[in-house]
This record gives C-alpha cells, sequence and structure tokens, in this order.
C-alpha cells in the first residue's frame, strides 16, 4: 500500500485577511485557494493550502495541524515551528520544499550532516493527519496564523471524520 493514499488527502484554502501576506512577495499561487471540498481546500495545481476567515476562524485542518504539530514535532522542532537548540525551523519548510519534497522528508526521514530527521512513515498519528501539518505549517511560514493555537475553529466535517477514522484503523 501507498503510504500516500493512506494519509487523508487533506486541503485547505485562504481567505487572508492579514496585511503581511497582502504586502509580501509570495507568489499568491501557493496559497490562494481553487477548490474547496468538504472542509479540504486546494491551490489550482492541487497542493493542500489554508482557509482563514475575516474574523481569524480557520479551517479544521489548520488547527488539526496545530494540535497534531504540537504532539508529534514540536518536542525537536520548537514551539509552533519556530526551531530550538535540537533541531532547526520549519515554520517555512512547508514553502520552501513544497507539497512532495515535504512530504518525502516526512516520511522517509533525512540526514544533513550532524542532523538528522527520523523517517515518520510508519506512525499514523503523524501520516494520518500530514496534510494538516503541512497546512499549519504553511500558514505559520507565510504569518497567516500567529504563534498559539487559533483562537477560533470550524467544525470537523463529517467526510473528515470519517477519512481520519479509516486511515487510523
Amino acid at each position: 500500500m501507498n503510504i500516500k493514499h493512506c494519509t487523508i488527502a487533506l486541503g485547505l484554502a485562504v481567505g487572508l485577511p492579514m496585511t503581511a501576506l497582502a504586502e509580501s512577495q509570495v507568489d499568491p499561487a501557493i496559497y490562494e485557494v481553487a477548490e474547496s471540498e468538504d472542509g479540504r481546500h486546494y491551490t489550482e495545481d492541487g497542493t493542500p493550502t489554508f482557509n482563514i476567515a475575516e474574523d481569524g476562524t480557520v479551517d479544521w485542518l489548520t488547527f488539526s495541524g496545530f494540535r497534531r504539530y504540537h504532539a508529534e514535532c514540536h518536542v525537536c522542532h520548537g514551539p509552533d515551528g519556530e526551531g530550538s537548540t535540537y533541531a532547526p525551523a520549519v515554520k517555512n519548510s512547508a514553502i520552501d520544499l513544497g507539497y512532495d519534497q515535504f512530504f518525502e522528508v516526512v516520511v522517509n526521514g533525512r540526514e544533513n550532516g550532524n542532523s538528522v530527521m527520523p523517517h515518520f512513515g510508519d506512525n499514523r498519528n503523524v501520516m494520518c493527519y500530514l496534510d494538516d501539518i503541512y497546512v499549519y505549517l504553511k500558514a505559520r511560514g507565510l504569518d497567516a496564523v500567529p504563534r498559539g493555537r487559533p483562537a477560533k475553529k470550524e467544525a470537523k466535517s463529517d467526510v473528515i471524520r470519517e477519512d481520519e477514522d479509516a486511515c487510523m484503523g
């Protein structure tokens, strides 16, 4: 079974009220929503992205990504993807690496000199929520969401709930 198919094909969109994004030099194609389905949002090329309402409400997957990142990743990479003395900042990884390379590194790990990222391809707590973690880090890297737990979130759709249950077994 292809591990990529085991992950939830989650995606997110953007209604970015953040001035940081409006004033940045980032190509909007990496975050603008082109398609939405069952609480998931995607860019024109089908890459998962985030959706943040004018009032700051984040989509379910960005909120879930915050939770999953802090359950599995922040021990090494620090709160909110800001890095630590143990491992580098990863809040820009979703942007700098892009979706496929980000996925590859998390699934298979990598070594870079003395720095070693372990593989998480067999960890369902990561793999079933990898798109969530990706979009959360994308939103953090673009400063679309501030540090800390998002104050408001959309409800989880029934389809997302069913997909999570199926992935977790």
